[in-house]
């Protein structure tokens, strides 16, 4: 079974923030799969879905941002999966990306971020598959809101809505990212999501 971990913070108030793009991401996947993510194991709300033929643990840690490495390391345990492995998707907002573009890696730094801090400190190593979600640099429209330095408030922050436009076609590409890591494997997968255009 395939493992795929939208990372976020639980409670309504955070729920169409830039932190909370995994989070979205893996009820986007749900949606496409009608399934539902409900069930609590490892930490986290979990649902089983079908994808590509593959059979997947949808997980949205409840553990908040910055603890995600214990419920990831907890499913990981669970369902016996090897790191590094294609088998684990982690899924999450990168600042350091602008708004509408996505990026499929197989090692990476946490580059300021806790949640991927506390997944590789929880593993073990950098070496997990993520696909991480743009959500820097604010389309023109939504001028006023600004990045301080770390961008904790922007991140924490409710989109407005020409920014969750922007992510909602972004989630599509998500799913259809995570499809094809499936069917073809990571490294072609890199070469069609990884291009800058949006």
């Amino acid at each position: 079974m395939k493992l795929i971990v939208g990372l976020g913070n639980p409670g309504i108030e955070y729920q169409f923030t830039p932190h909370n793009a995994g989070f979205l991401a893996v009820d986007r996947i749900a949606e496409f799969c009608n399934a539902t993510v409900a069930n609590r194991r490892g930490r986290a709300l979990t649902g089983k879905a079908t994808l590509a033929g593959e059979e997947l643990l949808l997980a949205k840690p409840e553990t908040y941002m910055n603890l995600s490495g214990i419920s990831v390391a907890a499913l990981v345990r669970e369902l016996e999966i090897p790191i590094p492995s294609s088998d684990l998707i982690v899924i999450y907002d990168e600042l350091d990306l602008p708004l509408g573009t996505i990026r499929i890696r197989e090692r990476g730094s946490a580059n300021g971020h806790n949640g991927v801090k506390s997944i590789s400190g929880a593993l073990g190593t950098e070496e997990w598959l993520r696909i991480r979600i743009g959500v820097g640099k604010p389309l023109p429209e939504a001028a006023g809101r600004e990045m301080k330095a770390g961008g904790k408030d922007f991140l924490l922050s409710p989109m407005r809505k020409q920014e969750l436009a922007a992510l909602d076609e972004v989630l599509d590409r998500v799913r259809a990212a995570v499809e094809a890591i499936f069917t073809r494997g990571p490294g072609p997968a890199m070469s069609e999501f990884n291009r800058s255009s949006c």
